[in-house]
């Protein structure tokens, strides 16, 4: 992306066919947008490899390694294009598939796995799964685990915002997905399916480019899913057979009554269903939760303007549903921490048949990246895109491809209204009383880690009242290059805790 004064230079300029002049210039002269280096570069630090490969190529990349590629794209056109061909640009959110008698390919046969017709036909049984009428089902769901989350909170103590928000969306998403109310058992599955999706991301990349770890990884990631397989077989049996099942509204249960009037819906692919929706819903619901309250506390006006709407929009400790949905100004914050702090950052596609991006041409097999995080950070998108500013949103309406958080196209993330009800809940009940203050020079690192951007450090705050208003504090680590932090947020020392 070349920018002078905010403009973007005529080299950019996207012609009528989709490609900038840069890449048809690229095309006539040979000189295609082509790294030769190392695949693992990528999954090593996915945000500086795309970010290397877009100051050097422009909009799109292909990252080359002994004739093995990955191509990259970096706009909302090159977006709309691998985004909305669902034929020509399939889904695999997971590389190693397993053998077809395998419990890796079963786990692994849910929506983000399916294409074509089969993708259709389940994605319109779980629409009616995850249907905006039964969002309200849910609302004191949510509320009672927020409360249940603060029930030890107590004004002045410190705590760990990460930890807390990651254990916490673990019960949700159990709770809502699955019925689980143990905390226990509810901590155990989540920590099983995270482990699983890291080392799917990991081996992933290991096969593609025959890494010689690859034997004895994937053998563990075989043994891993036969006994994810195992807890999510048992969870359905058990949840089949409690008398209330038959009534109860979390996602598990909805999918039974599907499965009683389409046949295709059959236990195993229950299993698949089951175990990517968890994997798919907690942690990037966790982490725009920590970025989010992270950002409050370093913004206080900010903060302070998301107070007075909940004082004056809200009733009880417990707002309704529909004073929810009338809070516009938390609305605008919602958005503006996942754009700039977006918790899915990349995600790929896998050109099913050969195919033309820009200047390349792409030979079936290849994996394409496409990239929420670069898309938002792109200057002619958003007016100073690295800083949080929600008041932007009173102004501008960006296309589906130019902002998506939830990705875009046929194959839009299909729990987003859910994630949408789980934040907006969660948020308001905790700000309804406790603000949060960062303490001074704690370390906030933030890495895209199995597609996902989230802290790996903890995020300490002190608790305050509601009356009180945080103040912005130096805070060292590598969120300050992931966004532009106040300038009074600048670390004055560094100092890592031991």
């Amino acid at each position: 992306m070349t920018s002078t004064a905010g403009c973007v230079t005529l080299k950019n300029t996207v012609r009528d066919d989709g490609m900038t002049y840069r890449e048809s210039l690229q095309l006539q002269s040979g000189h295609l947008p082509v790294r030769q280096g190392h695949l693992t570069d990528f999954p090593r630090d996915p945000l500086g490899c795309m970010r290397s490969l877009h100051s050097e190529f422009g909009d799109i990349a292909v990252l080359e390694d002994q004739g093995k590629r990955i191509a990259f794209v970096f706009s909302p056109e090159y977006n709309r294009q691998v985004l909305s061909d669902s034929r020509t640009f399939h889904s695999q959110f997971f590389a190693i598939r397993g053998g077809r008698q395998s419990a890796q390919r079963r786990v692994t046969s849910g929506l983000l796995s399916m294409n074509g017709a089969e993708h259709r036909e389940n994605r319109r049984v779980m629409m009616d799964v995850f249907s905006r009428r039964i969002l309200p089902d849910y609302h004191s769901v949510i509320c009672d685990l927020t409360t249940d989350l603060m029930s030890d909170w107590v004004t002045g103590q410190q705590r760990d915002l990460n930890c807390e928000m990651v254990d916490f969306m673990v019960r949700m998403t159990s709770a809502l997905l699955f019925g689980i109310d143990d905390a226990h058992d509810a901590l155990e599955l989540g920590s099983m399916i995270d482990r699983w999706v890291r080392q799917n991301h990991e081996v992933g990349i290991g096969a593609l480019v025959s890494a010689p770890q690859f034997p004895d990884s994937y053998e563990k990631l075989l043994a891993d899913a036969e006994k994810l397989e195992s807890s999510v077989q048992e969870l359905i049996a058990a949840h089949k057979r409690q008398p209330t099942a038959a009534h109860r509204s979390d996602v598990l249960s909805l999918m039974f009554r599907a499965q009683k009037t389409n046949q295709q819906l059959t236990d195993e692919k229950l299993v698949g269903h089951a175990a990517l929706t968890f994997a798919a819903a907690h942690l990037t619901t966790a982490h725009t939760l920590s970025w989010t309250l992270f950002l409050l506390a370093q913004h206080p006006e900010v903060m302070n303007r998301l107070a007075q709407e909940l004082a004056a929009g809200t009733t009880g400790r417990h707002p309704t549903f529909a004073e929810l949905e009338s809070l516009t100004y938390l609305d605008w914050v919602i958005r503006e921490s996942m754009r700039v702090l977006p918790a899915s950052s990349y995600s790929q596609r896998v050109c099913a048949e050969a195919a033309r991006l820009g200047p390349l041409s792409l030979s079936a097999g290849t994996p394409v990246i496409f990239s929420q995080y670069m898309t938002h950070h792109r200057p002619d998108l958003f007016e100073s895109p690295d800083e949080f500013q929600p008041e932007r949103w009173s102004e501008i309406s960006p296309s589906a491809y130019e902002y998506l958080p939830f990705g875009a196209g046929p194959r839009m993330c299909i729990g987003a209204p859910l994630a949408m009800v789980e934040l907006r809940t969660a948020l308001a009940v905790m700000l309804k009383q406790f603000h949060f203050q960062m303490v001074p020079n704690t370390v906030v690192d933030g890495q895209i880690i199995s597609t996902m951007l989230g802290p790996t450090t903890s995020v300490n705050a002190h608790l305050l009242n509601v009356s009180q208003s945080p103040q912005t504090v130096p805070v060292a680590g590598t969120v300050h290059s992931l966004m532009q932090m106040p300038a009074s947020a600048r670390p004055t020392t560094y100092q890592r805790a031991a």
